[in-house]
């Protein structure tokens, strides 16, 4: 009988502690990670990126790469950016437009006046965040210290241009993927990189 009350005693307190250090083991397990922040850029060997509000070059495999790749996703990008691509409403993307311009907003494009505010609208949002420019936006995303993947076409040219990609050399990235390709006017290679 005595051993019965020692081991019921032994149980209740075993469960106890048990009890405790599981609600902190699951408190600290339903923290929200942060969602992989995608970056997609094409730009030249000397960084450009664009010329007057416009891609320096015409390369057909690449802009098909970026809209397929950016389709059905949650977009983060500026004003620039939003107004001079004419397919950035179509196939269902999620589209976050950094501005202080509110009249932007309509249904499939929100507005935030800053990049944390981007990112927070982002993460409330359903599937992958991809950030697609322009200049500012990217060093301050590149800046962050979270996951990010670099969707990179670096085309092998020195072209003349007044938006430039930031340095992203430096930064300690783990090549995923590479892949060679050209066409009639440019070679270029598709890189994906993680950090």
């Amino acid at each position: 009988m005595r051993l019965r009350i020692g081991v019921t005693r032994f149980k209740r307190r075993s469960a106890r502690l048990a009890g405790a250090w599981n609600l902190a083991r699951v408190a600290s397990c339903t923290r929200v990670m942060p969602k992989m922040i995608n970056l997609m850029v094409a730009c030249a060997e000397n960084r450009v990126m664009g010329r007057d509000n416009r891609l320096p070059w015409r390369i057909p495999e690449d802009s098909r790469f970026f809209h397929d790749q950016t389709a059905g996703k949650t977009i983060i990008l500026g004003r620039i950016c939003y107004q001079t691509w004419p397919r950035a409403r179509q196939d269902d993307r999620r589209l976050i437009v950094i501005t202080s311009d509110a009249t932007l907003e309509r249904e499939g494009v929100r507005v935030a006046r800053s990049v944390p505010e981007a990112l927070e609208i982002a993460e409330a949002m359903p599937g992958e965040i991809y950030v697609n420019g322009g200049e500012r936006i990217f060093e301050e995303v590149l800046a962050l210290s979270r996951p990010m993947r670099l969707h990179l076409t670096l085309v092998h040219a020195e072209v003349q241009g007044d938006r430039r990609f930031p340095e992203w050399r430096h930064l300690q990235w783990r090549e995923v993927q590479r892949r060679e390709s050209a066409d009639e006017n440019f070679s270029y290679t598709f890189l994906t990189l993680e950090r």
